[in-house]
């Protein structure tokens, strides 16, 4: 299983605030773009996951935001996995431009059905280990 990927991720006009920044609320989708690559390169299949009735949410998440990112930089959203337990994932990030390390972060994860009821993540399920 790969524990680590990165994603390449180039920053939209839409996602710059009034100052020409990246928007703060858009790391979250960063997060989640790089984290859901990890999960397809391991084999996971969102689609059949939440077909079948399972869901991953988001329980926890942190950002620290070290230096500024503008349109049009190209980002580099590194993930690991750094913990996975019977129902929960637990990743953290590192966003850099070239050398410069833009922001870091972690969220934590928990597989749920279509109630929320916490559920044991699977591998043939959910692309990770059992």
């Amino acid at each position: 299983m790969i524990d680590t990927h990165t994603a390449e991720i180039r920053v939209r006009y839409s996602e710059t605030d009034a100052m020409g920044f990246l928007h703060h609320g858009n790391y979250a989708s960063y997060f989640e773009e790089a984290r859901t690559d990890l999960f397809r390169v391991n084999g996971g299949d969102y689609r059949a996951m939440e077909e079948s009735g399972l869901y991953f949410v988001v329980v926890d998440m942190s950002v620290r935001f070290r230096k500024p990112a503008q349109y049009d930089d190209v980002l580099a959203v590194t993930v690991t996995l750094d913990a996975a337990t019977p129902a929960r994932l637990k990743h953290s990030y590192r966003i850099t431009r070239g050398e410069d390390l833009i922001a870091q972060g972690t969220t934590q994860l928990a597989m749920v059905n279509r109630e929320g009821k916490v559920q044991r993540i699977t591998a043939s399920v959910a692309g990770v280990g059992e």
